[in-house]
């Protein structure tokens, strides 16, 4: 199960719900919350940590402030912008250490954009609001809502994420679906759709408008309904070319955590959003698998559960040039389950987007929870942290490039018997040219209504040929043979760069839909699998 901070099925405490309970690690069955008391001491517990190549830096809040952090943005003059769990947005001055409100009494915002020195776009819960400082006093005095044309029933577990500003000017959102963990309140705001209600087999529902969609808002407030399909989307981000990307976290319908590009009017799996697709009668639960399976898009990247991620979050591309590092032009995904962030590699094949997701900061001062991820404008990446009563941390953390190169995977790209590697330094060509120094195994996950998944298919995929470039920063790797719609699990702790040092992060999974040729249709939901 997912875990993920208010994701998850958590704050019930606030909405009438039972404790939430939470995943046995590995299972995929609930256990209590001693799994995440477990999980809380060993974060404490590790060790404070500056690498040479990046600085982990927590910056001081205001006293009495609840630090669960929903938003973070700069503003163009330089500041920080971040909203917070109770409803205040502050801002920030670096130079001087300062910290000013510009706006209180919010309700839970997820998610602000800055569109200019004086006017911030917040989402909260209940609606798309404009906040503008009119008279320069440095505090918000108008307050204008952009939209509320959304469904609400009071369920905890309802959240609005967002916005993301596109090229266009328009605003995008995402909206969770409902949980079993609780109810409905009496009032409602939006019609109700009793095809998609409360029930005991309904774990995530959709009886409002528009939960489990990303939906496009005009500067004026024009609501279109853009994607479906989604459970728990806490996050929306532009690639270089335009293209957008929008997490899932694990759980029904979801056997372990993706990322998806999001293109408009496509279904994205989770089937709670269909009672609100124009022309669709039928009670989302009744659409059988072998229909909905085949009306999905399958994931770009796939998050191994309990391996990569949890529960990712924001995805923001690097658009520093080159001001944080080697990886200007890549993405980073937050993750809240566990002090990490990661960096993701897309490759186009076929025509389809896909790639590699890989830790690319690891414990080591970071806390868990993050959340929400900024550049600021001298490239260094700010995160806020936030555990909404579950699983996570508090607070803002500040990570710099020191300006020496890390040893690591730079590049990853598929090619028609194998993978092209590149990296950020030489690597030792005497262990890497031994095909045994590259371990690899390949799985799958179901999709399916149950509740997470496990591995299935999993097998040994073994490198049979290794081919070095003159400069030892480029391998081929070659395989007997290479299956579509698998992740490839590379384990490279052995790998050393010339002078020794070890790889900064050995862990690479590559989700593998499209072959450069001759790709197989997707193998059907609920096959007969081998173990």
């Amino acid at each position: 199960m997912s875990r993920s901070s208010f994701l998850a099925d958590a704050e019930a405490q606030g909405a009438g719900a039972p404790s939430p309970r939470v995943a046995d690690p590995g299972r995929g069955r609930p256990c209590s919350l001693g799994c995440l008391l477990a999980l809380a001491v060993a974060i404490a517990a590790a060790p404070a940590w500056s690498a040479p190549a990046y600085t982990v830096e927590t910056i001081p809040l205001p006293v009495g402030l609840s630090a669960e952090v929903g938003g973070v943005a700069f503003l163009p003059d330089g500041r920080l912008a971040a909203c917070f769990h109770r409803g205040e947005i502050y801002l920030y001055e670096a130079t001087t250490k300062t910290w000013s409100l510009f706006a209180e009494g919010l309700h839970d915002p997820l998610g602000l954009v800055a569109v200019s020195n004086t006017e911030l776009v917040v989402m909260q819960r209940p609606e798309l609001t404009r906040l503008r400082d009119t008279n320069g006093d440095g505090v918000a005095d108008d307050y204008q809502t952009i939209t509320d044309d959304f469904g609400l029933t009071g369920n905890y577990h309802e959240f609005a994420f967002g916005p993301l500003l596109d090229r266009d000017g328009n605003f995008l959102i995402a909206l969770n679906t409902a949980s079993n963990g609780a109810g409905l309140r009496s009032e409602l705001r939006g019609p109700f759709n009793p095809r998609s209600s409360y029930s005991p087999e309904d774990r995530m529902y959709s009886s409002v408008p528009w939960r489990g969609w990303v939906l496009k808002v005009t500067p004026a407030g024009q609501v279109t309904p853009f994607a479906s399909g989604f459970r728990s989307p806490n996050g929306l981000g532009f690639d270089a070319e335009g293209n957008l990307f929008v997490p899932d976290n694990q759980g029904d319908w979801i056997g372990t955590s993706p990322l998806y590009h999001v293109q408009p009017g496509k279904f994205h799996g989770h089937p709670a959003s269909l009672a609100w697709k124009p022309g669709e009668s039928r009670p989302p639960l009744t659409i059988p698998l072998e229909e909905l399976d085949a009306q999905r898009t399958r994931p770009a990247i796939l998050f191994p559960h309990n391996i990569l991620a949890n529960s990712p979050t924001q995805p923001l591309l690097d658009a520093t040039g080159g001001k944080f590092g080697p990886f200007a032009g890549q993405m980073f995904i937050g993750e809240m389950n566990r002090p990490r962030i990661i960096r993701l590699i897309f490759d186009k094949v076929d025509g389809q987007i896909q790639g590699a997701a890989i830790p690319f900061l690891d414990d080591h001062g970071l806390r868990a929870g993050n959340n929400r991820l900024a550049f600021a404008p001298d490239g260094s990446l700010w995160v806020g942290q936030n555990d909404h009563g579950w699983a996570g941390d508090k607070g803002i953390q500040r990570i710099a490039w020191t300006g020496e190169v890390p040893m690591d995977v730079l590049g990853m790209k598929l090619t028609r018997n194998g993978f092209e590697l590149t990296f950020t330094r030489p690597l030792d060509a005497a262990i890497a040219s031994q095909p045994s120094n590259w371990p690899v195994q390949r799985y799958d996950y179901d999709y399916h209504a149950a509740y997470g998944s496990s591995q299935h298919d999993l097998e040994e995929a073994e490198v049979i040929t290794v081919h070095l470039s003159p400069d030892r920063t480029r391998v081929s790797l070659g395989f007997a043979d290479l299956i579509a719609w698998r992740i490839y699990e590379l384990r490279l702790d052995k790998l050393k760069a010339e002078d020794g040092t070890p790889l900064a992060n050995p862990l690479v999974c590559y989700t593998l839909n499209h072959l450069t040729r001759n790709t197989p249709p997707p193998p059907p939901a609920g096959r007969e699998r081998k173990e």
